[in-house]
């Protein structure tokens, strides 16, 4: 087995037939391999040069090979090394060990076996580093301590949320379902003077009509059957807060007139009540509806519109966050595999484009449930592509996106240019279909069901003739 990236490995041992076998041993799997004929000799290299291993005979004639593997550690605690020795003894074995020795292997050992600890060592290594490398990059990557993404529009979002947050100016936030909207409201929130005050989350949508006065201003006492005490209200309950009315545009209009009403004066009234009580709340909203359009159509009063929307915030659906959508996966991975005791450390490449490809019609929330499943469902510690489970419509919609654009046959009432898009398609499946092959035209032609001459000729008019 070649592997792709060289690693170097270190030999240490006194006897010269033994290093120069395990130099041409591993030399064939692809390893840079460095000698040292004792201790002494291996303790200079050390200090001199970064090995990825070190494979130490334990007696080495001037010190032994626990020094070395001290030394070793000294210089660098994640250094891995592994022991060897025809005098093993269950004591030895765990001195090493309990020194920091990655694994103990005693003479004579069968070469499938040392190849595959040696193996095996270095890839927990490299995980070992992915690991920290994925967590170094979502620490940059996370904003306010709970939003990741780098992408621009997302910076844009970044940026208003540190200039408004400071004031008490009222927020609405759009954008698909599944986007983060309350995410983005809840920074808002934690870095405003109202970060220590209660931030009050409504569901517009999920709460019947008859209660949503009694929920949104509370009520006394008797004031209709079944009100056995007074309750305090959300608006009341989110003084000198921030209250998040999430999916505002569910609101009916008799609610919206309250509302407005509470908006406007800063007072609410509980249900059956004769006083009004002052609140201070700032409000944010949120939809995933077109309440511009909400307005036109009368179904959204357009005073209460201008009231919530002073500052408007519209977060970009998943499939417009460039990049965002590994930084996410991972993130995910991160989270799930601590939360299941799993140790999955990444994504594979092709998992990574699998993903990159397909649209995400349920956005961050789609995604997260994805890779949770993905989790529970992986047998290795690393994410592969049958591990990601879609459903048919959803895989059908990815691959009409295959060459990176979404094609939405409600355009057609505004004109397209078919040709344009058939060859961007084309393009697109001849692309894959030479890469598969490896540059070769006769098999491309064949996973494409065309003739040598016809992939010639589609080759030619797309620009593509040659690839490889």
């Amino acid at each position: 087995m070649i592997h792709d990236e060289t690693h170097s490995i270190l030999v240490v041992d006194d006897e010269k037939s033994m290093r120069e076998f395990l130099e041409v041993l591993l030399s064939k799997q692809g390893y840079k391999v460095f000698c040292a004929k004792n201790g002494k000799q291996a303790l200079k290299m050390i200090q001199k040069n970064d090995y990825d291993l070190i494979l130490s005979d334990i007696r080495l004639g001037d010190i032994t090979g626990l020094e070395v593997l001290r030394e070793a550690k000294k210089k660098n605690v994640d250094m891995v090394v592994i022991m060897i020795s025809a005098y093993s003894t269950t004591k030895i074995a765990v001195e090493a060990m309990n020194e920091g020795a990655y694994d103990f292997v005693p003479k004579p050992f069968d070469n499938k076996e040392l190849k595959h600890t040696i193996q095996r060592a270095l890839e927990l290594k490299t995980l070992d580093l992915e690991r920290e490398q994925t967590s170094s990059e979502l620490r940059d990557n996370m904003h306010f301590n709970r939003i990741i993404g780098k992408s621009p529009g997302m910076q844009g979002i970044y940026k208003k949320i540190e200039q408004i947050a400071s004031t008490k100016t009222n927020v609405l936030i759009t954008g698909e379902s599944g986007t983060g909207k309350e995410l983005i409201a809840l920074a808002i929130h934690e870095n405003s003077d109202r970060k220590d005050k209660p931030f009050v989350v409504v569901n517009c949508g999920g709460i019947p009509d008859t209660l949503m006065e009694s929920e949104f201003f509370g009520h006394v006492k008797g004031s209709f059957t079944g009100a056995i005490y007074d309750k305090k209200g959300l608006f009341e309950a989110a003084h000198q807060g921030t209250i998040f009315l999430d999916e505002i545009g569910e609101l009916s209009t008799l609610l919206q007139v309250k509302l407005l009403r509470a908006v406007q004066e800063t007072f609410v009234k509980p249900v059956g009540g004769t006083k009004e009580i002052k609140v201070d709340v700032r409000i944010i909203s949120a939809t995933n509806k077109k309440l511009e359009q909400e307005v036109i159509d009368g179904s959204f009063r357009e005073d209460l519109f201008f009231r919530l929307n002073v500052i408007p915030i519209k977060v970009p659906p998943l499939r417009d966050r460039k990049g965002d959508v590994e930084i996410l996966s991972r993130h995910f991975v991160e989270k799930y595999s601590q939360k299941m005791k799993k140790d999955i450390v990444k994504l594979s490449s092709y998992a990574i484009d699998f993903l990159n490809r397909y649209s995400f019609p349920g956005n961050v929330r789609e995604l997260e449930n994805l890779i949770e499943r993905s989790v529970a469902l992986s047998s290795t510690n690393i994410i592969l592509p049958e591990s990601l489970t879609i459903s048919m419509h959803k895989k059908r919609r990815w691959i009409e996106g295959v060459t990176g654009q979404r094609f939405n046959l409600d355009d057609v009432e505004q004109g397209v240019d078919l040709d344009k898009i058939l060859l961007i398609i084309e393009h697109a499946y001849l692309k894959k279909a030479m890469g598969i092959a490896g540059g070769n035209k006769s098999k491309a032609a064949d996973y494409l069901n065309l003739s040598l001459r016809s992939i010639r000729y589609r080759l030619d008019k797309t620009g593509e003739d040659g690839l490889t």
